[in-house]
């Protein structure tokens, strides 16, 4: 079966919450697979967005567009429900000034219904999360 990226809207998933909202850059426009659109944070730290599946995936690579991030945390939830999340990695990221950052994090395949993404800090006061992407196969089980 060919992997896919259970992290766009066009394969199903939906975002079920982001801790902060800009009319010009909505959380939505995380999943929509392009690279030129982003969510935006508005301040404060932490900042999350949850994933949901349309179905339990098996996930063997997790990777984020982002621009200022400084630590991230993912995490994943096989519950009907988002709760009871577990942590899949936590990670201090590189800034490269004037690029996205383009972080892949290749995990042990595991289950999920939900992903968390949790941004801890930044390098500034606002960050921009262009693309989220979850690569695996539909779980049959």
């Amino acid at each position: 079966m060919r992997a896919a990226d259970w992290c766009r809207s066009s394969a199903g998933a939906a975002l079920v919450l982001a801790t902060s909202s800009d009319a010009e850059h909505p959380a939505e426009n995380v999943a929509d697979g392009s690279s030129k659109t982003f969510w935006t944070t508005t301040g404060m730290f932490p900042q999350e967005l949850i994933i949901g599946f349309p179905k339990c995936v098996k996930i063997s690579k997790v990777a984020i567009q982002c621009y200022l991030v400084r630590t991230l945390r993912i995490e994943r939830s096989t519950s009907k429900d988002p709760v009871g999340f577990e942590q899949c990695i936590e990670k201090d990221l590189q800034h490269r000034e004037g690029q996205l950052q383009m972080e892949e994090f290749p995990l042990p395949e595991f289950q999920a219904t939900y992903l968390r993404f949790i941004i801890k800090s930044a390098f500034d006061h606002f960050v921009s999360v262009h693309r989220v992407m979850a690569e695996g196969t539909a779980d049959n089980t």
